[in-house]
């Protein structure tokens, strides 16, 4: 199973911001049960794009500083952010493969690299 790494506000512009490759990242809190659901729907998602893809998560109440920055009003928000693009995001509980059609995911799938 591919790695879902943890983000905090302390590490969010190194892990993120200065990503080589497009990374996604879960904006949940522990008491927001559509983010449970949504948590293995990301994992799927980060063990199909190993390697091409990073996914990490971000919880909002103990990073309260970059959710707020970038105005995160609603749980779960799932972003996408491409190297030199600005981000996207989605809102709520969705299945990978809605996410992935969402930010246009497909794209990366040949350029996954073991």
């Amino acid at each position: 199973m591919a790695d879902v790494k943890a983000v905090t506000d302390e590490t969010f512009e190194d892990v993120v911001l200065n990503a080589e490759r497009p990374i996604i990242v879960d904006f949940w809190a522990a008491w927001c049960g559509p983010c449970r659901m949504v948590a293995p729907e990301l994992e799927k998602i980060a063990e199909k794009y190993a390697g091409a893809i990073d996914v990490v998560k971000m919880d909002v109440d103990a990073n309260p500083a970059v959710s707020q920055a970038l105005q995160i009003m609603t749980l779960p928000t799932i972003a996408f952010f491409r190297p030199g693009e600005q981000p996207m995001a989605v809102i709520g509980a969705m299945p990978a493969e809605q996410v992935e059609a969402r930010f246009g995911l497909s794209q990366y799938a040949t350029a996954k690299t073991n």
